[in-house]
């Protein structure tokens, strides 16, 4: 399996939207295997929902290329676009089925590691969303991650 890295890293966000987008390549089959968000401006507690889901129709976001974390490797069949692979919707898709879900205080991050048997598998072509489920009581610059891994293609 390769894995690959997308990252939003220090961008305002002031709504509820989808802060990292993936959609699996055609031939390729992804596995989650970790997800977070941070933020460094906010120094009063606040609690936000935050959830990994799967995407019934791609929201429109800044276009991302998968970095790989093993040199090595092939580029990632999950390709960085406006409907596919990126950061920071500007409009949202459709959101399906919500897979994981949590509240977490903003003083300190969510951060989702998943035991092997619980990791989501992404089908091919298959879209996923890390989504802030509610908005920030004011700007947050916020910090989001997927590692996943890849196999076929």
């Amino acid at each position: 399996m390769r894995t690959y890295s997308v990252t939003m890293k220090q961008t305002a966000v002031t709504t509820a939207i989808t802060l990292i987008q993936i959609k699996a390549g055609a031939s390729n089959v992804l596995r989650v295997l970790r997800a977070w968000v941070s933020q460094s401006n906010q120094t009063s507690s606040a609690q936000l929902s935050v959830a990994i889901l799967r995407k019934t129709g791609a929201a429109t976001v800044t276009s991302a290329t998968p970095l790989l974390l093993d040199k090595g490797d092939a580029a990632s069949g999950a390709v960085g676009g406006a409907a596919a692979t990126g950061v920071n919707a500007t409009v949202e898709g459709t959101n399906g089925d919500i897979l994981v879900q949590a509240s977490f205080s903003v003083l300190n991050g969510w951060l989702w590691v998943p035991v092997p048997e619980e990791r989501i598998i992404v089908g091919p072509a298959g879209i996923i969303g890390l989504t802030l489920i509610t908005a920030p009581g004011a700007s947050m610059t916020t910090d989001a991650g997927i590692i996943f891994g890849e196999e076929g293609g």
